[in-house]
């Protein structure tokens, strides 16, 4: 059953996935670790940023918190709470406020109703169905052959991963479009004052961005392949 496992395309298909994967989440912990050590002029703390650029930007029934977990910031549109883990809640670095910023932007593009934030939102349960459950049909498809039941499957399998690659691809611009607005805000608020700090958080919220990207590529990819073995079939 797992002969097709050996499928040279598909064995390439993962090492490159897999590849991107790796070289994205080390590049936005090297330029996280980097600028966690360069402290902004301003003085203030990723909480009080974040408490900022909401405000600025519009949003004033949010609430902060302190979330456990390197990295796992991140906001909650049900409960419009933005989790900030301890290192950027706490942190006074060109790192912490720009992913503190980051997450702000994401509240805001809530408050001003984003399209595709709500889209993201939406997509949210079938990309988790699909995520989880993709591989069974697939696999019971694949031995099953070219019978008809099988090829439903397969064809039921291509389905639900390919909405775990639509969210991927639904999460990049609404990525791109918080970083835009955090950027934005920071500088009109003066948390970030000199160009070096503004170049700083640049680098580390689009080092963040290439791990959604990488993501989107290799999701993309083994979608193309699992179509591909379906056609085959």
């Amino acid at each position: 059953m797992f002969l097709f496992m050996l499928d040279p395309v598909y064995l390439l298909v993962t090492v490159v996935g897999a590849v991107l994967s790796l070289v994205a989440q080390a590049r936005v912990k090297s330029a996280f670790h980097k600028y966690s050590k360069v402290a902004v002029l301003s003085g203030v703390s990723g909480a009080e940023a974040a408490q900022r650029v909401c405000r600025a930007g519009g949003v004033h029934d949010i609430t902060i918190l302190r979330h456990q977990g390197f990295l796992s910031d991140h906001y909650d549109p049900r409960s419009k709470t933005l989790n900030l883990s301890p290192e950027v809640y706490d942190g006074r670095s060109i790192s912490s406020i720009a992913v503190a910023a980051h997450e702000a932007g994401h509240a805001i593009q809530d408050v001003a109703q984003y399209p595709a934030l709500g889209f993201r939102s939406a997509l949210v349960p079938a990309a988790n169905i699909g995520n989880r459950l993709w591989f069974l049909p697939f696999i019971v498809g694949a031995m099953l052959g070219g019978a008809p039941l099988g090829e439903m499957l397969m064809k039921a399998a291509v389905l639900l991963f390919g909405m775990v690659v639509l969210f991927q691809f639904v999460t990049l611009p609404v990525e791109i479009d918080a970083s835009r607005r955090a950027k934005a805000v920071l500088a009109e608020t003066g948390i970030v004052s000199t160009q070096a700090e503004e170049d700083g958080v640049k680098r580390v919220l689009g080092a963040a961005a290439m791990t959604y990207a990488a993501a989107a590529i290799a999701g993309l990819m083994q979608l193309v392949w699992l179509i591909m073995r379906v056609r085959r079939s």
